[in-house]
């Protein structure tokens, strides 16, 4: 997968980059019924950042991870403009801990999980779980299952709660896509809410 974002990125093919401002009121809303005090949050995937800048402005402390070094720089540029602290960290999402550190409340993933591999999944899950505090909160954008060529296979919610086994799955909705292009309509995209045990 990672070679296929450098890619995207240098090639300018990043339809989940225009996702940002769309899905920034999705994951208020997901965020809203938890009532709880900002804290640290991981970024999984990243990307430019703008997850994670609008989660600096609601004051929370945070790291975004990616393993493509042009988005992180952009990203960088763009939490200096904003003006807020953001760190950003080039890290893989199968090897956490040494990167980012653990103590994290929050882990926020728009589209990374959906697309690893089943070894990398198990991997994501060891690493996501040693990084968070008890009764963290993952928010996990994700397309269902299916193939579908270039795209990220997806995810079903039987897979997502046999993986997690250290974790409750507490929500699964519908994530609104409008404004994305019209092929991802069929991809039933979702978001998970998980609450570690």
């Amino acid at each position: 997968m990672g070679l296929g974002y450098k890619l995207a990125y240098r090639f300018k093919i990043t339809p989940w980059v225009t996702a940002g401002p769309i899905f920034e009121d999705q994951i208020q809303a997901l965020l809203d019924p938890l009532d709880a005090p900002p804290g640290k949050v991981l970024d999984i995937g990243c990307g430019t950042g703008y997850q994670a800048i609008a989660m600096a402005k609601r004051g929370w402390q945070v790291t975004g991870i990616d393993n493509v070094q042009l988005a992180l720089d952009k990203a960088r540029s763009k939490a200096r403009k904003s003006g807020v602290d953001v760190r950003f960290v080039y890290a893989d999402a199968t090897d956490l801990e040494h990167a980012v550190g653990r103590g994290y409340h929050l882990i926020l993933d728009v589209g990374c999980y959906h697309g690893l591999s089943d070894r990398d999944r198990v991997a994501y899950v060891e690493n996501v779980t040693a990084v968070s505090e008890p009764h963290a909160t993952l928010l996990m954008f994700a397309f269902g299952p299916g193939y579908r060529g270039p795209l990220p296979r997806g995810v079903s919610r039987s897979d997502v709660e046999r993986t997690f086994e250290k974790w409750k799955l507490v929500s699964d909705v519908d994530a609104d896509i409008i404004g994305l292009p019209r092929a991802l309509e069929k991809v039933d995209p979702r978001w998970f809410r998980l609450v570690k045990n």
